[in-house]
C-alpha cells in the first residue's frame, strides 16, 4: 500500500516549503494558504483587482534565482506573518497585511536580489487566485495539488548516481510504495488519500528550478537533460485536482487506480 510520508505548502511563490503533518485540501481552494503570495518583478504589471495568471518568469522564482534557496521562510496564517532567515540568523519579520509590512519584505528582497529583481519587486496577493506554476493553464489547474512519487526520484537517483534532495522537486504531496513513474499513469483516473478523491490533470514536466540544491542554493545539476536522457520524457510527478474538500495527514493510504 502506497503512504503519504511528507506534505508541504509554499506560501509565498519561490520560497522555501513549510512541513505540515497535515493539509487541508478543497475543491475551491485546493490547498490554503499555498502559492498564496508571490513576488513580482518591478517590471511586472500586476493587477490584484483583476487578477490575470503570469508565467512563472513575471516573478522571483528558482529557475533564474537561485539564491532564493539559500533563505528559509515562515508563515503565520492567524498574523499574516513572513519570517525570513539566512544562515541561521533571523533578518525579516513582516506581517503581510500592513503597508509597513509589505514595504520591508519589497525592500529587503530588493537588497537582497540586486539587479535579479530587476527594480524594487512587488509582493503581490489577490483573493482567490494563486500563484502556481500551472496557474495559465486553467483555474482547475491553478488550485492544483503537486504529487511527487519517491520511487521516481530514486530512479533518477540511480541514473545521475548521486543522491537528490526530494525538495528539489517542491511537491505538496510525497508518496512511498509506488513503482518508479507510475504516477505518471495518474492523468484522467481518480486516486483516494484518505477521503480525499483527486483526478489526475497532468504530468509535471521539469524545468531548471530542480537543478537548484535546496541544501546549498548552487546550481549543481541538469536534471530535465537527466530524465529526458534517461527515460525519454522530461516529467516527474503529477498535478491533481481536488474532488471533495477533506484533510490528509502523513502517514494516509493512498489507493490508485488499480485498487478501486
Amino acid at each position: 500500500m502506497a503512504k503519504i510520508t511528507d506534505l508541504f505548502r509554499y506560501p509565498v511563490k519561490g520560497l522555501s516549503p513549510e512541513p505540515m503533518n497535515s493539509l487541508t485540501l478543497t475543491r475551491d481552494n485546493g490547498i490554503p494558504f499555498d502559492r498564496e503570495y508571490a513576488l513580482a518583478l518591478g517590471t511586472t504589471e500586476f493587477d490584484p483587482d483583476h487578477p490575470e495568471p503570469l508565467d512563472k518568469g513575471f516573478f522571483l522564482m528558482l529557475r533564474n534565482n537561485e539564491a532564493l534557496a539559500a533563505l528559509r521562510t515562515k508563515y503565520d496564517p492567524a498574523r499574516d506573518r513572513l519570517s525570513v532567515a539566512l544562515n541561521g540568523h533571523a533578518v525579516l519579520s513582516a506581517e503581510l497585511g500592513t503597508d509597513e509590512g509589505r514595504d520591508a519584505v519589497e525592500r529587503f528582497f530588493e537588497r537582497y536580489m540586486g539587479e535579479e529583481a530587476k527594480g524594487r519587486p512587488k509582493l503581490v496577493r489577490s483573493a482567490g487566485h494563486k500563484f502556481t506554476d500551472a496557474s495559465v493553464v486553467s483555474p482547475v489547474f491553478m488550485r492544483s495539488v503537486s504529487i511527487v512519487n519517491l520511487a521516481s526520484i530514486h530512479a533518477l537517483e540511480a541514473a545521475v548516481g548521486e543522491p537528490l534532495h526530494r525538495l528539489r522537486f517542491r511537491g505538496n504531496i510525497y508518496i512511498e510504495g509506488l513503482e518508479p513513474w507510475e504516477e505518471l499513469e495518474w492523468v484522467d483516473r481518480e486516486i483516494r488519500i484518505g477521503h480525499v478523491k483527486l483526478k489526475g490533470l497532468a504530468r509535471t514536466p521539469r524545468c531548471g528550478a530542480v537543478n537548484v540544491n535546496p541544501d546549498t542554493a548552487e546550481r549543481d545539476a541538469n536534471l530535465p537533460k537527466a530524465i529526458m536522457k534517461n527515460f525519454g520524457h522530461t516529467d516527474l510527478g503529477v498535478f491533481m485536482e481536488v474532488l471533495n474538500d477533506g484533510e490528509v495527514r502523513v502517514g494516509d493510504d493512498v489507493l490508485t487506480p488499480y485498487l478501486f
